[in-house]
C-alpha cells in the first residue's frame, strides 16, 4: 500500500506497490495523450516554432478545457490568450505529466525540488481530468465522492473507479503539498 510523500534530507519520498506504479504510470501516461494538441487544417509551420496557435477555440474535450480554461469574459482577450500561451502551456504540463510518469517506476520515489513541482503539476492535472470525467463541479461533489468511494469494496462501475481515482490522487498531492510546505516553514 503507497506511503505517502514526506520531506527527508534526501527530498521528499513516497512509497509505492508494483500495481500503484502501474495505475500511477498509466494515469500520467494517459492525461499526456490527452493533451496532445489537436491538428489544426491549416498549420502554419513558422507559427508552430514560435508556440502559436492561430484557430484559438476553447478545446472541445472538458477535461482539457478544465486544465487550459478560458482566460477571460471577453472573447477576444480570451481567444488572444489562448492563441499565444496554449501550446507552451500543453508542452508544460505534458512535460511534467512524462517527468511523473519516469519518477514513478521505483517502488521508493524520490523526488528534488524541481522534481516535486512537476508531480504536484502532474497530480492536479490527473485531479482536474478525474473530476471533469465524474462532473465534478463544488466542493460538495468533491465531498460526496470521497464519502462514497474511500475504499475498493465500495467500487461497482466505471464511475465509482473514477471516483477511487480521484480519491488516491487527491489524498497524493495533499501529502506531497504538506511535505512542501513544511519545508517551507524550515
Amino acid at each position: 500500500m503507497a506511503e505517502g510523500f514526506r520531506k527527508t534530507p534526501a527530498g521528499y519520498v513516497a512509497h509505492f506497490d508494483p500495481e500503484e506504479i502501474k495505475l500511477l504510470t498509466k494515469l500520467f501516461d494517459d492525461v499526456a495523450l490527452t493533451l496532445e494538441p489537436e491538428e489544426s487544417d491549416s498549420v502554419d509551420e513558422f507559427e508552430r516554432m514560435l508556440g502559436i496557435k492561430t484557430d484559438a477555440r476553447p478545446p472541445s474535450d472538458n477535461a482539457v478545457l478544465r486544465m487550459l480554461p478560458i482566460a477571460s469574459d471577453d472573447p477576444e482577450v480570451a481567444d488572444e490568450f489562448r492563441k499565444f500561451t496554449e501550446l507552451n502551456l500543453r508542452e508544460q504540463k505534458m512535460s511534467a505529466l512524462a517527468l511523473a510518469s519516469m519518477d514513478v517506476q521505483n517502488q521508493r520515489v524520490v523526488l528534488n525540488e524541481e522534481h516535486a513541482h512537476a508531480w504536484a503539476s502532474a497530480l492536479n492535472d490527473v485531479r482536474l481530468t478525474l473530476g471533469a470525467r465524474l462532473n465534478l463541479a463544488t466542493d460538495e461533489d468533491s465531498a460526496r465522492i470521497e464519502r462514497l468511494y474511500s475504499e475498493p469494496e465500495s467500487v461497482e462501475d466505471i464511475a465509482g473507479y473514477m471516483g477511487l481515482l480521484y480519491n488516491f490522487t487527491t489524498w497524493l498531492q495533499d501529502t506531497l503539498m504538506t511535505a512542501m510546505l513544511e519545508s517551507l516553514e524550515n
